[in-house]
């Protein structure tokens, strides 16, 4: 069994300021609609019908380069 840590602070405005335990993200959007990115290039958008805990989260990474 591992630990997590994660953490959301509102920044206001819809904006919140998300830590976790290997990296630190940024998102922003409105109820059932979000889009955010973190410090290891991961972008996400996130859409949602509020109330049903149904959402559709579509990501994508940052591509490597190969050595």
């Amino acid at each position: 069994m591992g630990f997590n840590f994660r953490k959301s602070i509102n920044l206001g405005g819809g904006v919140k300021l998300n830590l976790g335990k290997k990296s630190v993200g940024v998102s922003a959007g409105v109820k059932g609609a979000r889009v955010s990115v973190n410090s290891k290039g991961r972008k996400s958008a996130t859409l949602s019908i509020p109330g049903t805990g149904i959402s559709y989260t579509k990501t994508s990474t940052k591509k490597r380069k190969p050595k």
